[in-house]
């Protein structure tokens, strides 16, 4: 077997020889190691359990079991459903009745064997089961063993035989949660057991990149000469690729983080350090926002990698609407004056100084000539709070923070100093649990106060309104509905007997047959990109000639959806049910869009003013608690405006608005700031302030009050 065992006689020492790769020490034995046994995406590294992923659906008896107060026969027991004379209720019946477990009996008095017997069978039962069918298609005898609820969901999840329908209804029941083979980790146990200075890949993997780089230092004197030899070539190239990580601003991040949790300025930035790495020159590159979810002390890095990129001999395009980028630009170009309709010409080019002097919104900005003003008096708020104790997930220190409710509450800190996983991944998750009794799973804590204060909790982010072009901004805040009923009202409209739904380009009756109410046809081209192009019969108004014909004021539906939102307030002032939503955009600078504006040509700022504007248009109890992360990414200065507008408007309704930023434009009006710090990654995770804004510039190791203090000056 390519084993021997030598036994020394003068000193009695055993020494064993092997034919295969062998710890001296356990006597396990392994293959010879390649570098896709390290590889998560191959299945030569990839836990068996989890194929790489890390994490594996389990049962979530919460959702099986969510009320115990109830009997079996009260539907105790929600994957058996609501028909008693489906099959698996009657081999549940069958069984309960031959192991004499009572039914009607409440769940939580039964004890934990029979419970236990309901829910994942009986293993040793051997004895045939004879049951009786009411579904014709089936024998009139079943002969079987049961197998119990849990095991018959997992067979229902897992088998390939299964629908799609079947998977997704048991999906209902089952809970993604780290597998607890590799530990999250994604590798074969095989893979692990190859360690360098008693790390193994993973454990690296775990590091963030600052810590990372640090244990690279000085690697050699921590290995042998052999190792040395190996892997002198493959540390130079991982030391100059990780430094180029670190010189982009993303030193909190660790390489075991998934792609998806990335945002865009991350994922851009990521890119940006690999071509720095390549050295390539006579490339032009276009970067849009590269400064999302970057602080600003991180922010001269990023402008020196950029720079970096232009003097090895490349040209960099950047739209952007950060200041300091803006000023470190050698060639600056100013698109107005405002936007949409009214927007599209060139305002100002040339170097940053000639633009000052220009007379455009962004020049006026830049100069100090416009500002957002802070507020004379911040808010009191209600007096009322929701506290979080022991807050521990990812780099959070065990950390008790108090959120003021009634008030503007920002949260602040470098990147990676935990401000995603205190709001994102802990409170959000607590509060949606609450308040809709959602299947989110917050991260460790140990209590929360002051819940019921609240009745609502609604995340507003900058993702689309609608994932297909039929979703638009009037469709969203609802009042197409009403505009389709004044249609119907028009006595032509009554006169052929035309409903509201006659108005609607989603239904057949009212809709263009060719394009079916998409007003756009779409050409397929093969292996290029399709291309859209307006419909030749209706012409782009999504409407058959019938119903455009129905006029309301002289205009039709198509010529509705086409207004603006500045003419579409003008034009409907005399409909105070359909005027007051419409005005709400306005409000939060929306009169350039169209009302039947394609949901996937809308900005995601402005995506996210949309949303904001159907909350003002709700009537609330002023409990409500507002989430947004980062909301003046890809916003410029006088939008920023538009959204604060808006934000204060919910504030002082009662609400409460909770806003991670590093926009030091939205810090300075907050009327409640927790600051995080003060690094990133593994050097933060600790409340370094909470409080007003003019008491956080007296905080020396906050890196967001050294910016502060500028702003409030």
């Amino acid at each position: 077997k390519g084993l021997m065992f030598l036994l020394i006689q003068d000193d009695g020492k055993l020494v064993q020889y092997s034919k295969q790769l062998m710890c001296e020490e356990t006597g396990i034995s392994y293959e010879e190691p390649s570098p896709n046994a390290f590889s998560f995406n191959s299945p030569y590294g990839a836990c068996p359990t989890c194929k790489g992923l890390g994490n594996v659906y389990t049962i979530d008896m919460d959702t099986v079991l969510p009320d115990t107060s109830i009997s079996v026969n009260e539907g105790a027991i929600v994957p058996l459903g609501e028909e008693r004379d489906a099959s698996v209720f009657k081999q549940v019946e069958d069984f309960a009745r031959k192991n004499k477990i009572n039914l009607n009996k409440p769940v939580k008095e039964l004890t934990a064997q029979q419970l236990n017997l309901l829910l994942y069978g009986d293993k040793d039962i051997s004895p045939a089961l004879e049951l009786d069918m009411s579904d014709e298609s089936i024998p009139n005898f079943y002969t079987g063993s049961y197998e119990g609820i849990v095991p018959m969901l997992k067979r229902w999840f897992s088998s390939t035989n299964s629908s799609d329908m079947l998977r997704s209804w048991v999906e209902k029941f089952m809970v993604l949660s780290t597998c607890s083979t590799c530990n999250g980790t994604r590798l074969k146990k095989e893979s692990l057991w190859f360690k360098i200075d008693k790390w193994n890949i993973a454990d690296l993997g775990n590091l963030n990149l600052d810590n990372l780089a640090a244990w690279f230092d000085g690697l050699e004197l921590r290995m042998s000469d052999k190792q040395n030899a190996i892997a002198k070539d493959i540390l130079k190239e991982i030391r100059e690729r990780l430094q180029f990580l670190l010189n982009v601003g993303l030193t909190y991040l660790s390489l075991n983080r998934p792609s998806k949790s990335l945002s865009g300025g991350e994922s851009q930035r990521i890119r940006l350090a690999t071509q720095i790495g390549s050295q390539l020159q006579g490339i032009t590159y276009v970067l849009d926002e590269p400064s999302i979810g970057l602080h600003q002390r991180d922010n001269q890095r990023l402008i020196a990698a950029l720079q970096h990129l232009r003097d090895i001999g490349n040209s960099v395009i950047v739209v952007e609407h950060d200041k300091d980028i803006m000023l470190a630009s050698d060639y600056l170009v100013d698109i107005g004056p405002r936007a949409g309709k009214h927007g599209g010409e060139i305002v100002a080019k040339g170097p940053p100084k000639n633009i000052l002097h220009s007379n455009s919104e962004t020049a006026h900005y830049l100069l100090g000539k416009k500002t957002i003003t802070i507020p004379k008096e911040r808010r009191k708020g209600n007096g009322k709070f929701i506290e979080l104790k022991g807050v521990r997930g990812n780099n959070l220190r065990d950390i008790d923070v108090k959120f003021p409710l009634g008030k503007l509450i920002l949260i602040t800190g470098v990147s990676g100093s935990g401000k995603s996983t205190l709001i994102n991944e802990t409170l959000y998750p607590l509060l949606s649990k609450y308040c809709y009794n959602s299947k989110a799973v917050p991260l460790a804590y140990k209590s929360i106060k002051g819940l019921e204060h609240i009745d609502k909790v609604i995340e507003i982010d900058q993702s689309p309104i609608g994932r297909t072009p039929r979703s638009n901004p009037a469709t969203y805040c609802g009042f197409f509905t009403e505009i389709r009923t004044l249609f119907a009202s028009v006595p032509e409209a009554k006169i052929r007997g035309y409903k509201p739904g006659r108005f609607s380009f989603n239904v057949k009756s009212g809709r263009c047959d060719v394009c079916e109410g998409g007003g756009m046809r779409v050409i397929e081209m093969n292996f290029l990109p399709d291309v859209h192009v307006h419909c030749e019969k209706c012409n782009g108004k999504r409407y058959n000639r019938e119903t455009l014909e129905i006029r309301y004021k002289g205009k039709s539906i198509s010529d509705v959806l086409d207004m603006t939102v500045d003419e579409a307030v003008e034009f409907f002032q005399p409909v105070p049910y359909i005027y007051r939503k419409i005005k709400v955009l306005q409000d939060v600078g929306l009169g350039y869009i169209t009302l039947g504006q394609s949901a996937v040509t809308l900005s995601g700022g402005e995506a996210q003013r949309v949303k904001l504007s159907t909350e003002l248009g709700k009537k609330d109890t002023g409990k409500t608690f507002y989430i947004l992360d980062e909301p003046t990414t890809g916003l410029h200065f006088q939008d920023i405006q538009h959204l604060l507008d808006v934000i204060n408007k919910l504030v002082d309704r009662g609400n409460t608005v909770l806003v991670i930023e590093h926009n030091m434009d939205v810090i300075k009006v907050a009327d409640h700031i927790i600051d995080i710090g003060p690094e990133g990654g593994d050097g933060g995770g600790q409340i370094l302030f909470e409080g007003v804004p003019e008491d956080l510039i007296k905080v020396k190791e906050s890196f967001t009050a050294k910016y502060l203090e500028t702003e409030l000056k």
